[in-house]
């Protein structure tokens, strides 16, 4: 069997951290098993779906390295729904329903003062239908079969189809609501595998009777526990965390995906380079029950760690043009983010402002700016400089190379001095030494 997954959103808005969670779960899932990945735009809400959020998505896809094998439109499928809603028609496999929503809301406060389930009771065949009004139509479900599954997460499932309401389908409009159509390009697709959020449970239990009803065998589910913040249910604010802010902050996508992998597993989160290694781990044995709690500081550290081992080839296009190959093997253990190396141009190449120090600092780097316009810049000049001020002076540890970097920087801390020290060069490096001591 060849597995084949789908990713379905909606294009009313752009993707989020939790719908990037289910691509991704799909997509590694399908790359681990040698499978297909889908992606299909569900756009049956003409009111609400737009062609520019449908394009978002798709490069929002892109951007994130989860580009699907296909895509495909509910919007242009219609006719099949219409010829495979017939087929269940005429099977008597849904049928025509007439209450109005505030009838159904008062027979389910009725049940409910009654301590019973509020349960859809379907009409009986002789009722009356009312005039001038149009019908919706429900899936009838078969009470007699019981409903069961192995969940590749929650493990065994299992519904009473007599506790469940027959599921509304279509509307009095003709507008489809997403249960059946869904289905139905499941099957048409080959889709084996339906990976979600636990939301989706009770629809997976009538949906698996669809399939049945339309003559296929039920794909695999894996339900996963939903994706939490700190204060609880995800909130609306971590429901806007996203591709446009992982772009507007400069986090690289692999920052986002490697923690989006792993949360809510028994494997540790770690740091990885391409999909191919996530992918590679990637199982449904190690998730757990309980919810996956997302931090979006996590995604910080987890990117800094990813630039440190991140080849410049890698992230050349996010570097300011005056940052070059040599320049990023030295700065990259010292930023969050591979624009920050903005921050390190005037230090590399240009002039910086002399930092105060204090008279004995400034007695040490006078004496550093002699000695270094003496070395051999081609032989370790800062093992050569700082033991020569160190034999000179007396200083030794912070006292010798704290006011070092601050002449040389312009800063307290930063990448490794040696490397550093030579791409500044001999020339400005005795510049600015001479400088600091002035100041």
């Amino acid at each position: 069997m060849t597995v084949v997954t789908r990713f379905a959103p909606s294009p009313t808005g752009r993707l989020h951290v939790g719908n990037i969670r289910t691509a991704l779960h799909n997509f590694l899932f399908a790359r681990a098993n040698g499978g297909r990945f889908l992606l299909r735009i569900d756009d049956t809400d003409r009111e609400r779906s737009t062609a520019e959020f449908d394009q978002a998505i798709r490069d929002d896809l892109d951007w994130l390295g989860l580009t699907p094998d296909q895509v495909v439109r509910q919007s242009e499928r219609f006719d099949l729904y219409e010829r495979e809603f017939a087929r269940l028609k005429a099977d008597g496999r849904v049928y025509a329903c007439y209450e109005t929503a505030e009838e159904l809301d008062l027979r389910r406060k009725v049940l409910l003062g009654r301590g019973l389930p509020p349960v859809y009771e379907r009409q009986r065949p002789e009722a009356p239908v009312p005039e001038g009004r149009a019908p919706h139509w429900r899936f009838k479900l078969d009470h007699d079969q019981p409903i069961a599954w192995r969940d590749l997460v929650r493990g065994d499932q299992r519904f009473d189809p007599k506790l469940l309401s027959d599921p509304v389908v279509r509307r009095e409009d003709g507008s489809w609501l997403y249960l059946l159509p869904s289905v139905i390009d499941d099957v048409d697709l080959g889709i084996t595998h339906i990976v979600r959020g636990e939301d989706h449970v009770s629809n997976s239990a009538t949906q698996i009777q669809m399939f049945e009803a339309l003559g296929a065998a039920p794909p695999h589910f894996a339900h996963e526990a939903l994706l939490v913040a700190a204060e609880g249910k995800l909130s609306k604010r971590l429901g806007s965390y996203g591709t446009m802010h992982l772009r507007d902050e400069g986090v690289e996508p692999m920052a986002l995906l490697s923690l989006l992998a792993r949360i809510g597993t028994s494997q540790p989160v770690e740091a990885k380079a391409d999909l191919e290694e996530l992918a590679a781990g990637f199982d449904f044995a190690h998730f757990g029950r309980a919810p996956a709690h997302f931090d979006p500081h996590e995604v910080e550290l987890l990117n800094a760690k990813l630039l440190h081992q991140l080849p410049y080839e890698r992230v050349q296009s996010d570097l300011p043009p005056e940052i070059t190959p040599e320049d990023w093997a030295i700065v990259r253990l010292n930023l969050g983010r591979a624009r920050d190396a903005r921050d390190w141009i005037a230090v590399l190449h240009g002039d910086i402002d002399p930092p105060e120090l204090n008279h004995d600092e400034r007695m040490l780097v006078r004496e550093a700016a002699a000695i270094a316009a003496g070395l051999d810049w081609a032989s370790a000049p800062w093992k050569s400089l700082t033991d020569a001020v160190k034999a000179a002076t007396g200083k030794k540890g912070r006292e010798l190379f704290h006011p070092l970097r601050l002449a040389l920087t312009g800063r307290d801390s930063g990448p490794e001095m040696a490397p550093l020290i030579e791409r500044i060069g001999q020339a400005r490096a005795v510049r600015r030494l001479e400088a600091a001591a002035r100041r």
